[in-house]
């Protein structure tokens, strides 16, 4: 069982019906028990980093996300659950992450060409930095997924398993152990995003 943890901030139906449409047994919670005895995390996201921090620490779950990865459980972030993965965010300030990807998030304004508009949204190519993360078991370099964001971490950290490029190579996924995370929305990717969502179901299965 998924659990995909519901803070009060994330495109969550989608994320279910995502996982329905792959046979993946996923369920919205807040319950820590649930979590406790999920095989695996999704932390999701939409909206500002400092907002989403905030909800996450004041319910109480980001210690759960915290201890359940520290005992090797499957996380998957995405979107602004990938930002939050990370030490800072740059977003109106400097915010504190959860400090699980020792990198932080940056703006795209005053980095892009003036006709690059911000946010950036739309279909991206990935280019697949590190093949042999199990989220790309089904997916090739080249594969287009959807993103929307005006924040983002950058190419050269040592976690980046894919990039994209929007005037600037930028992180569209990272891996570190047990820790992975999505830029895009693989729930809006149509079968790119499905199969990334497959790879992390079967992470762990023989």
């Amino acid at each position: 069982m998924i659990a995909i943890i519901d803070y009060g901030v994330g495109n969550l139906f989608s994320l279910v019906s995502s996982f329905k449409a792959i046979g993946a047994d996923a369920v919205i919670t807040k319950d820590i028990d649930t979590i406790r005895r999920a095989d695996k995390i999704i932390l999701p996201g939409v909206g500002a980093f400092e907002d989403a921090a905030k909800k996450l620490r004041d319910s109480g779950l980001d210690k759960i996300v915290l201890e359940e990865t520290a005992k090797g459980k499957p996380l998957m972030g995405i979107c602004l659950g990938m930002q939050l993965l990370f030490k800072h965010s740059y977003e109106y300030g400097c915010h504190e992450g959860l400090g699980l990807i020792d990198a932080d998030i940056l703006a795209f304004e005053g980095k892009l060409d003036k006709e690059l508009k911000i946010p950036h949204i739309g279909w991206n190519a990935l280019k697949l930095q590190k093949n042999d993360c199990p989220l790309f078991k089904y997916i090739k370099d080249g594969d287009h997924v959807y993103f929307v964001h005006s924040y983002f971490a950058e190419k050269n950290i040592a976690e980046c398993a894919a990039s994209a490029e929007y005037g600037i190579d930028f992180t569209a996924c990272v891996w570190k152990d047990n820790i992975y995370a999505c830029q895009f929305h693989p729930e809006k990717s149509g079968d790119v995003g499905l199969n990334i969502l497959r790879g992390f179901c079967e992470i762990g299965e023989n």
